[in-house]
């Protein structure tokens, strides 16, 4: 039985209780909130005891947390829960800055703590399944990979802006996806309507494989839409993150011949829509199972590691200095071939 805690009582704590309420051999021992109030509420449907702040006692008496506090509270939380030997769950960003998720991660191998970041759309099924057909070499080499993360603003966001809270989704998806690095990122962004930093971006990526990302996210848009577009040589991948979806559009000419023919004679042209069978899961409950397989057996293998949500805070903050400077932000030189 893992004793597993709760750090904060909000929108995504309130899930990960429900979701850990209804996970075998796991006990909820503590739901934490500064307002002692919202954990009490929380305690009453799922169990467990209400604490006003994570204390030496409380660290003692739990096996594992999930950390859903607000990001600037992040690293100032996870950091002594990792002293303690306390595995974590980290609702991304992993943390404000780079160099506080780095002190983390430090900190998970110093005291052989699992860190897992809450990147929850990597368990999304409809991308898992668009993984696989990618390593398959389903549509050749991918040119382009496209997002849209798109919605009114959430009350609940105060400390950060669209870059860190939306698209860092994405960037980890971009990343998982591709298997390769950004080498720089240029970003243009309308800021202040919502709060005091970015609330809509539009961010221009060029990756060392030679795909181009372009990210959309905004806090200004009156419907939400959540959509990933990846196109090749044999065609186009679009996945509704929202409905868990995924659809091939297929490049009829390039289906019999290689691009390179086609491309000197033809072009593209628009071939057959099929629209994949996704076996749909809860991606919630997927990331915690990953998480407290780890916790249990030390395999990693089903986790977003700190390492990769370091990967992605980085190109966030390239993202902000990009968009503040006005030009392109260079993250390394062009792989010399």
């Amino acid at each position: 039985m893992l004793r597993v805690a709760v750090i904060g009582a909000g929108s995504m704590g309130r899930n990960h209780a429900r979701v850990l309420r209804t996970t075998k051999d796991v006990e909820i021992v503590a739901i934490v909130d500064p307002e002692v109030e919202r954990a009490k509420e929380l305690v009453r449907i799922y169990g467990g005891k209400a604490f006003g702040c994570v204390d030496d006692a409380l660290m003692n008496a739990v096996d594992a947390a999930v950390v859903a506090v607000p990001t600037h509270l992040h690293y100032q939380v996870a950091a002594p829960l990792l002293r303690a030997g306390v595995h974590l769950l980290v609702e991304k960003p992993l943390a404000s800055t780079v160099e506080e998720a780095e002190a983390l991660r430090r900190l998970a191998e110093q005291n052989r703590c699992v860190l897992a970041v809450g990147h929850i759309e990597r368990f999304n099924p409809a991308v898992r399944l668009l993984a696989e057909r990618l390593a398959e070499g389903r549509i050749g080499r991918v040119f382009e990979v496209r997002a849209r993360r798109l919605g009114p603003f959430p009350v609940r966001i105060r400390d950060v802006g669209v870059v860190l809270d939306l698209a860092t989704h994405d960037l980890d998806i971009f990343r998982f996806l591709l298997r390769s690095e950004v080498m720089r990122v240029f970003a243009e962004g309308l800021g202040a309507l919502c709060t005091q930093r970015e609330d809509s971006v539009t961010a221009l990526l060029r990756f060392e494989s030679g795909a181009i990302g372009v990210i959309e996210a905004s806090w200004i848009t009156p419907t939400k839409v959540r959509e990933l577009i990846v196109v090749g040589e044999g065609g186009m991948f679009r996945v509704d993150y929202l409905t868990q979806d995924l659809f091939f559009f297929e490049n009829a000419e390039a289906a019999p011949i290689g691009w390179a023919e086609m491309s000197v004679f033809r072009g593209v042209s628009e071939g057959a829509m099929t629209r994949l069978l996704v076996h749909k899961v809860e991606p919630l409950r997927a990331e915690m199972d990953g998480f407290l397989k780890a916790v249990r057996t030390g395999v990693d293998d089903q986790i977003v590691p700190a390492e990769d949500g370091i990967a992605a805070l980085r190109l966030a903050w390239a993202i902000i200095e990009a968009m503040q400077r006005g030009e392109a932000v260079m993250l390394r030189p062009p792989s010399q071939k």
